[in-house]
């Protein structure tokens, strides 16, 4: 058993917000604590949000279920009405996060069974106390610049590792690689935009978030992979353009974090290109197959460069 951070914030909130609801002596001061449980978030941004959503419905279900409970009486059966017209209310207005936080005040509404300004303040009280905790208690968040490196290094040795198995194919015809690191990198990066994507909304002022930046501009080199294993594996036999690529890709493999080389790996294709372009037009079927693949890789790796 694991006790995670968001677990220590979430029992810590919660005491305190019964303690403060319990020292101001407010009527249902345990509803404090269950409105923090409900809107510790992952984020920064997620609790803000959910903060606010629980606001706004907290207080729409209080005068709305008042309203509805003085015209057709406070009954179990009211319930039936009030959410058949409170939900769709709340979706409406974007605010659904918050009904089942508005459904806490709507019962103290119905034990309550009167109107009275002092209740109302009372209700305010509470929901003040237990979202407020809960923001102030969220708004610490533990850098996680450590877990995105980690992802970074991982991302970078599986594109690595990807581009040498295609370099040793196409330098040596053939290869026991069964392709498991192109999977494992989509997992990786999924994994490692969950985190970026987390990192930008735990600070939301910063202008430009390098690491979302920098697992986009992984995600388009493992789109561009994936596009180029096919024409990889159509070549069936082992050529010098073949070999002159797979030491191009060998080269690049070794300088995928220096943006400083992209122009002179752009020269490089060139010169490859050019070569290619002055060979003799192929004999057969076969031979025009295999540069054709060639060329489909030499137009992906063009793409690829522009990423690094």
């Amino acid at each position: 058993m694991r006790i995670g951070f968001r677990t220590i914030k979430t029992a810590f909130g919660v005491s305190i917000s019964i303690m403060i609801a319990q020292f101001l002596q407010l009527e249902y001061y345990s509803a404090a604590g269950i409105l923090t449980l409900l809107c510790i978030q992952k984020s920064r941004k997620q609790s803000a949000h959910a903060a606010v959503s629980r606001f706004i419905a907290c207080m729409a279900g209080m005068f709305f279920s008042t309203l509805l409970f003085q015209l057709i009486g406070y009954h179990p059966y009211s319930f039936l009405v009030l959410l058949l017209f409170f939900i769709p209310l709340c979706v409406r207005f974007r605010v659904h996060e918050g009904i089942a936080s508005s459904s806490v005040i709507v019962m103290h509404v119905y034990m309550h069974g009167k109107v009275e300004a002092a209740f109302f303040l009372n209700e305010f009280l509470v929901v003040l106390v237990g979202l407020g905790v809960a923001l102030i208690v969220n708004w610490y968040m533990p850098s996680i610049d450590k877990e995105l490196n980690r992802c970074k290094d991982e991302v970078d040795k599986l594109i690595e590792t990807i581009l040498q198995e295609i370099a040793l194919y196409l330098k040596e015809g053939n290869t026991l690689w069964d392709g498991k690191e192109l999977l494992q990198l989509g997992d990786a990066l999924q994994k490692a935009r969950r985190l970026a994507q987390l990192d930008v909304e735990n600070n939301p002022r910063r202008k430009e978030n390098s690491y979302e930046y920098y697992f986009e501009k992984k995600r388009r080199q493992y789109e561009i992979l994936e596009r180029m294993l096919p024409s990889i594996s159509r070549i069936t036999v082992q050529m010098e353009q073949g070999i002159r690529i797979g030491d191009f890709i060998q080269q690049l493999s070794d300088n995928l974090n220096n943006p400083g080389e992209a122009a002179r790996f752009r020269e490089t294709l060139r010169h490859i290109r050019e070569y290619h372009k002055q060979l003799p037009l192929p004999e057969t079927r076969r031979e025009f197959e295999n540069r054709a693949s060639l060329y489909s890789v030499a137009n992906e790796l063009e793409l690829f460069i522009n990423t690094i």
